[in-house]
């Protein structure tokens, strides 16, 4: 690990941070001045240079937010994390319009200082291994015809600032098209930040969005950016935004329609350059018509909107997409790829994938841990895939195979969004597979509840906190329907065949709208 650079013309401050650091295994350097510090990095490899930057404000020979933004200039993506006593806030607060990750005041305490770095620490860890996927792989993948007019539309938005709305299901991709919209926009040198709205609770929400200052709020011991000041210059991008509790989407529409916002707490008002992306798996026009979403910010978002197909609507990449997530799992465990057989892939082919490409991805991690030998058969498929399928493990074991081991070779960018931008079309590796055979259905074999697993799976992965309530009322829902339908509409029926009073299916109904 890339040391934590500590830099401070007290010694004290320098060999209290050392120590503490030392304990949580995080290796440190330190200096006395922001000369050296520059020196440092101008002489040291980047594979070598600091994974955090600890600074003081006020040094002989220099000042930390001169350092500050110099290091930004050499080091965009460094945090920097800004020490100072509390005299000193209002030079630390502009600190932040420099770029500074957080700052410190001083005298602190020191397991809060220490929790500090080490979130830096984790920040930074992230966005490496992030930059480093986006730089290995390709940005996406798909040949499908439904694909390859997603990759023409981010092609001729490629020089567009307008606001893109993107719809389609839950891990099928939304963040992906989203960051291709950014990198081939005039934007791409700015900062693409992302902000998931269903996995932040209400209460912290706003102060996300739109940052605070100190004293806003309880706890609120520093003043804080937000992501739209975070993602100035670039391109902000708004994940399930149709879950957006109602009183913030006035304030988003506000943002939208002049640019100008209020921090939590703040009185001057903020001006960020942002151009926003929103994605949504939702149907927002009924959300309009339920009353939970404001018209007018559906239409301020909705100026050009992209669909991205399920998984299920392009079968044809299940294949590519396999043989791609196997090499790139082989390439994190660090071990030899496993190929995969016709007969399997076949069988994958014929999967819904409720959880879409993620789900598949994570298939495909499985595949490389549990599967037994190189070449992955019918047999080593996860039994949600069997079961869901309908198929018995000991018929399709019985069928003939061969195993298909084409080498999977991904270019850099598909064929149509390469056109689209003026590139040349790069080469796939062409892999022809037969019509995929009815398979064998086991009378026995239930999916719902692997669907349900699927289902939550999806949900907790993209960091809900509802997940309960939401797949406890879409169950009860669907019960309540069906026993409805069974009994035609009478209501103590359905409740004597379902084992539930009289009172509860009444209340029920009332709760889950189904008058």
């Amino acid at each position: 690990m890339k040391p934590i650079w500590i830099v401070d013309d007290d010694q004290s401050i320098r060999f209290v941070l050392e120590k503490a650091l030392l304990r949580e295994n995080l290796p440190t350097r330190s200096f006395t001045n922001p000369q050296d510090v520059l020196k440092a990095l101008t002489d040291t490899p980047e594979s070598e240079g600091p994974q955090i930057l600890v600074s003081d404000i006020r040094m002989p020979g220099g000042s930390g937010l001169e350092l500050l933004e110099k290091v930004k200039e050499m080091l965009p993506g460094l945090p920097v994390i800004i020490m100072t006593a509390f005299s000193d806030l209002d030079s630390a607060v502009s600190a932040f319009q420099g770029g500074a990750f957080e700052y410190l005041p001083k005298p602190f305490d020191l397991p809060k200082a220490v929790e500090l770095i080490r979130r830096a620490v984790e920040e930074s860890q992230r966005e490496e291994v992030a930059e480093e996927r986006m730089t290995a792989a390709p940005e996406m993948l798909g040949q499908a015809p439904a694909m390859q007019d997603v990759f023409r539309a981010i092609g001729r938005l490629s020089q567009s600032q307008v606001t893109v709305l993107i719809t389609g299901e839950s891990g099928s991709g939304k963040e992906l098209v989203a960051r291709a919209l950014h990198k081939h926009s005039p934007r791409a040198a700015g900062p693409f930040v992302a902000i998931n709205t269903a996995a932040i609770p209400k209460d912290l929400l706003e102060s996300e969005l739109f940052g605070h200052e100190r004293g806003a709020f309880t706890g609120a011991q520093t003043m804080r950016r937000g992501r739209f000041e975070q993602a100035d210059g670039g391109t902000l991008f708004l994940d399930e935004i149709g879950d957006m509790p109602f009183d913030l989407q006035t304030r988003l529409l506000r943002v939208l329609s002049d640019g100008h916002f209020y921090r939590v707490g703040g009185h001057s008002a903020v001006r960020a350059n942002v151009r926003v992306i929103a994605a949504t798996h939702q149907n927002l026009e009924q959300r309009v018509k339920e009353g939970v979403f404001r018209e007018d910010l559906f239409h301020r978002l909705n100026v050009i909107r992209l669909r991205l197909p399920a998984l299920r609507e392009r079968r044809e990449d299940v294949p590519m997409l396999t043989r791609f997530f196997l090499q790139q799992s082989a390439k994190q465990l660090g071990v030899e790829p496993k190929r995969i057989s016709e007969a399997a892939i076949r069988l994958l082919g014929t999967f819904d994938f409720p959880g879409n490409v993620r789900q598949l991805e994570n298939v495909c991690h499985w595949l490389t841990v549990m599967a037994p030998a190189q070449v992955i058969e019918l047999k080593d498929l996860p039994p949600e895939v069997l079961s869901m399928a309908g198929t018995s493990v000991a018929a399709l074991s019985a069928l003939p195979e061969t195993a298909a081991v084409v080498p999977f070779v991904p270019s850099a960018a598909p064929a149509a969004l390469s056109e689209a931008l003026g590139m040349g079309a790069p080469a796939y590796a062409a892999v022809d597979f037969a019509p995929a055979p009815e398979p064998l259905r086991a009378p026995s074999v239930s999916g719902w509840e692997v669907g349900l697993q699927a289902e939550a799976l999806a949900l907790l992965e993209e960091g809900r906190t509802d997940v309960w309530d939401v797949l406890t009322r879409r169950f009860e829902t669907k019960l309540i329907q069906t026993a409805l339908v069974n009994t035609r509409g009478r209501r103590i029926e359905a409740a004597h065949k379902l084992g539930i009073g009289r009172n509860t299916i009444t209340r029920k109904i009332q709760e889950l709208n189904l008058e």
